[in-house]
């Protein structure tokens, strides 16, 4: 390696370093301090509502700092999402699939309602902005997807369910999308309790073919 080649390479080292430096001055309660503030701008106006200046003046951080450390509004954005994820399904086990499923509506039925302004703040940014879909999908709805098809491929391996079964690949996108549609089902369900453990034994469970007592 040449000398200049040498001094080139120090140089963009010691340009990281200062850079990783820098982002390294947030501390983790401060960075959950303007996690809290997206949020809450989130469920107030919607990601519209949520901007870079608003968050430092919320904040009284310097706008230039939230720029340094996440470059952009969708970045910003994500990582507060992803910080403060809620997982509805990760971690299911019952050790049946039929037993999974329930307690995956079980788990939906009880958090009916929760942070509900902040449901429709993600869901509408998902279909308006394309500039955060693929962030959004792969922080906020790719693992709960991922953790439904897991407890139907452990169905598929203990033998419960057929791996040719066509209903499989609607599982997932079913229950996601009665979470997104849960003001609609408010309406037209107000006097039922359970209504995604009604949609799970009326529909789930009849399409996948499992006999549940």
């Amino acid at each position: 390696m040449t000398p200049q080649a040498v001094t080139t390479t120090r140089a963009a080292s010691t340009s990281a370093a200062t850079a990783a430096a820098r982002r390294s001055k947030i501390t983790p309660e401060r960075e959950s301090e303007l996690f809290d503030a997206v949020l809450d701008l989130l469920r107030e106006g919607g990601y519209d509502a949520v901007t870079m200046e608003g968050v430092a003046a919320r904040t009284k951080c310097g706008k230039a700092t939230l720029y340094r450390q996440w470059k952009s509004k969708p970045q910003l954005v994500t990582a507060a999402l992803d910080k403060n994820r809620c997982p509805y399904f990760s971690g299911v086990d019952t050790g049946t699939l039929v037993g999974d499923l329930r307690e995956v509506a079980r788990l939906a039925d009880d958090r009916h309602g929760h942070d509900a302004e902040l449901m429709e703040a993600v869901s509408q940014a998902y279909v308006r902005h394309p500039d955060l879909r693929e962030a959004l999908y792969e922080t906020v709805i790719q693992p709960e997807v991922a953790a439904v098809d897991a407890m139907l491929a452990r169905g598929v391996e203990r033998g419960e369910l057929a791996a040719d079964n066509p209903a499989t690949a609607f599982v997932a996108p079913c229950l996601l999308g009665m979470l997104r549609v849960e003001r609609l089902l408010e309406e037209r369900f107000a006097d039922t309790p359970g209504t995604m453990a009604a949609f799970l034994e009326s529909v789930i469970l009849p399409a996948l073919r499992l006999d549940a007592p």
